[in-house]
């Protein structure tokens, strides 16, 4: 499936309206390897579209299992593409997310599952996230 069409796959398969903004930002996902805010949304997607249109899409892609949330230890708001068939309303990606301290750039560490926590009686867990941070490959390798 090429990138010229695997965005509009997607936003079918969702039941989403293709429109130019969709198109811009799933793509922005599909090309990118890591997290993105919303301010780095903007700024790749050259200005051409507003803070609103960019946020009603994300939030649009959140709610159809499309992207999923990135914690991080800010407790500022990342979006990463989902990548374990999410549905809408039920996300599946229960996986780490590495911070490189060098770098900023978020990864999602999509084959290491966050490990499952034994609570205290009464207590029912409903998301658990894990974030490392540390040094990232690229970032290793280049000192």
């Amino acid at each position: 499936m090429s990138s010229s069409t695997a965005d509009i796959d997607i936003l079918r398969k969702n039941g989403l309206h293709v429109t130019d903004s969709r198109r811009v930002i799933l793509n922005l996902f599909l090309k990118y390897d890591g997290a993105l805010a919303h301010a780095d949304i903007e700024k790749y997607s050259s200005s051409l579209y507003d803070r609103v249109t960019v946020y009603r899409t994300l939030q649009t892609f959140l709610e159809k299992g499309i992207v999923h949330l990135v914690p991080t230890v800010d407790n500022a708001t990342l979006y990463a593409l989902c990548k374990h068939n999410c549905i809408e309303g039920h996300h599946y990606d229960n996986h780490v997310h590495f911070i490189c301290s060098h770098c900023n750039k978020t990864s999602c560490l999509d084959d290491i599952d966050v490990p499952e926590v034994k609570l205290p009686r009464g207590f029912r867990p409903l998301h658990a996230a894990m974030i490392i941070s540390g040094i990232c490959k690229m970032c290793k390798s280049s000192n």
